[in-house]
């Protein structure tokens, strides 16, 4: 497959994710990153346009540990998690970022679910 037309459809994708999910100061949208090494979590509310916080698997205490990009991803989700508690945010909108749920993606979601966020 062409690499521009794989990036004009995940783009395509994102943008109709964006339009359904989006983020408020109560309930803010968890967005994920995926790259080929590392992933990315943040909780982003879209009518001020801010970031309220964010986890990745660079963090220090994430990098530190051994394991698969899955177990480091479960990682980040039980870090945003923590960090949204700090903040009082019980619940997110959840954006795959265009990914499909399956994986990393999942891994994130289901240690923010453990951690004590619903979506």
């Amino acid at each position: 497959m062409n690499p521009k037309v794989k990036s004009q459809k995940k783009q395509n994708i994102r943008y109709r994710i964006r339009r359904k999910v989006t983020g408020t100061a109560t309930q803010p949208r968890l967005a994920i990153f995926r790259s080929n090494a590392e992933i990315y979590a943040q909780l982003i509310d879209d009518t001020k346009g801010q970031t309220l916080c964010a986890a990745s698997s660079l963090d220090k205490d994430i990098a530190a540990q051994k394991g698969t990009k899955s177990e480091k991803s479960k990682l980040v989700g039980a870090a945003i998690a923590r960090k949204s508690t700090e903040l009082g945010i019980q619940t997110v909108s959840f954006d795959r970022g265009g990914n499909l749920y399956h994986g990393r993606v999942k891994a994130v979601a289901d240690g923010a679910r453990e951690g004590g966020l619903k979506f």
